[in-house]
């Protein structure tokens, strides 16, 4: 197959979507497939054009096999609304000509958000013939209306008609969670148009690890401590006032450290808030290098998923994966009927908590300090269930074949067009 990734992000940024679909394509590619990715120059997650693609429209890469086509994005440190409504208006317009360079794709495989990227991907679709498969990671704009981003109900309006849009012109949608899939029946989507394929870990690169000669916890003086960390995208859906008020209420245990991983920008309220509730037992740090979280995830005793109470069936945290095929156990403190607390239960690697309750979280954490040997069963039950549900090579089969059979349903559908303009006439 030819393959056209649509993906807003790609390496070499450094989480969410960004290695995802850089692992993907690149092994597609090993299994003899030709896979170009329309892409935008990186900027994630500081916001920031990286400094080698500043001042550029276009660039195009090989890496790995994979052609890369960027192009220039309209971008905002500290964005409002309109702010990301120009960013992706920008990607659209940069885009599209760089899909057009190289030979007709046999299929598009399109990654959301953003949400208005569906409006060219769906134009090629046309033009070139062939099936687009839509990619969900998040539901939009309901994930943007929960948390209070988009407020002015015309906009919210135009959003959800770019979304149904985006489910009725997609050959098939494939989402990362069974909450996912009852979202969007929900909304009038086919079930049979839909595939639940969850995001995946590289397992040999993540696994488990001692803690003892980490050198990840000498370099930063946490040798002999109870470390419960948290580590990613710092949004609104987090809420991770939570974790501090929890790191706070325990902070007369000295063995035991709290660390947060973020945005830099993120980080500086964060720290402003640790103050105002005494927690010094909080580490703050900005996003590490890629090439040491084997060692920064070996290093936690406990790792943590937090949302806010009304994330329900629209976000599903891609560090869950990533969390189990640590061997740690996790504490989430999310919904109890969203799809990360499904996720959680499911593997049998780790305690769901009350969402925005300190007590709660903290109240989990204090019992895995105190009994290792649960600790140690979670972690290890989270492992297995890692390698039997989110390894890379389940997923790419799957995604192969997802291809495969978009391509095949769009060649019948073809085939029948005939046969139905001969009945009407």
């Amino acid at each position: 197959m030819h393959i056209l990734i649509y993906s807003y992000n790609y390496h070499p940024e450094p989480i969410g979507i960004a290695p995802l679909m850089t692992e993907l394509a690149e092994g597609l590619v090993k299994r003899g497939h030709q896979v170009r990715v329309i892409t935008g120059m990186p900027n994630y997650p500081q916001r920031l054009i990286y400094k080698e693609y500043q001042g550029k429209w276009y660039v195009t890469e090989e890496k790995n096999g994979v052609t890369i086509r960027r192009s220039y994005l309209r971008i905002k440190s500290n964005p409002n609304l309109l702010d990301r409504l120009l960013l992706e208006l920008s990607f659209v317009l940069t885009s599209l000509p760089q899909a057009f360079k190289g030979k007709r794709p046999d299929v598009i495989l399109l990654t959301v958000p953003p949400l208005l990227v569906s409006l060219p991907a769906t134009l090629l679709g046309w033009l070139f013939n062939c099936p687009v498969v839509l990619n969900v990671q998040d539901i939009l704009p309901e994930a943007a209306v929960r948390v209070g981003l988009i407020k002015n109900k015309l906009i919210i309006r135009v959003f959800e008609a770019i979304e149904k849009f985006a489910y009725r012109t997609a050959n098939t949608i494939s989402v990362i969670a069974d909450g996912f899939v009852e979202n969007l029946v929900n909304k009038g989507v086919p079930a049979h148009k839909i595939a639940c394929i969850p995001n995946w870990v590289n397992l040999n690169f993540i696994r488990p690890l001692p803690h003892k000669n980490n050198a990840w916890r000498s370099d930063h003086q946490l040798d002999g401590k109870f470390i419960v960390m948290y580590s990613g995208n710092i949004a609104l859906t987090q809420g991770l006032e939570t974790v501090i008020e929890a790191a706070a209420r325990l902070r007369h245990i000295k063995d035991l450290a709290f660390v947060i991983a973020g945005e830099s920008k993120a980080l500086k309220n964060l720290q402003k808030y640790c103050l105002d509730r005494g927690a010094d037992n909080v580490l703050l740090l900005p996003l590490q290098p890629r090439e040491q979280l084997p060692q920064m995830l070996a290093a936690a005793n406990v790792g943590l998923i937090v949302q806010k109470r009304n994330v329900i069936s629209f976000n599903m945290p891609s560090k869950i994966p990533l969390l189990l095929a640590s061997g740690h156990p996790i504490v989430g403190s999310v919904p109890a009927t969203g799809t990360a607390a499904k996720a959680i239960r499911q593997s049998g690697g780790g305690i769901v908590v009350e969402p925005e309750s300190a007590e709660a979280l903290a109240t989990a954490i204090l019992k895995l300090y105190k009994n290792p040997a649960l600790a140690a069963q979670l972690g290890k039950q989270g492992r297995k269930f890692a390698v039997e549900n989110y390894s890379f090579e389940q997923a790419l089969e799957r995604y192969e074949q997802l291809f495969f059979d978009a391509i095949a349903k769009k060649a019948a559908t073809l085939d029948m067009l005939p046969e139905l303009t001969s009945t009407v006439e």
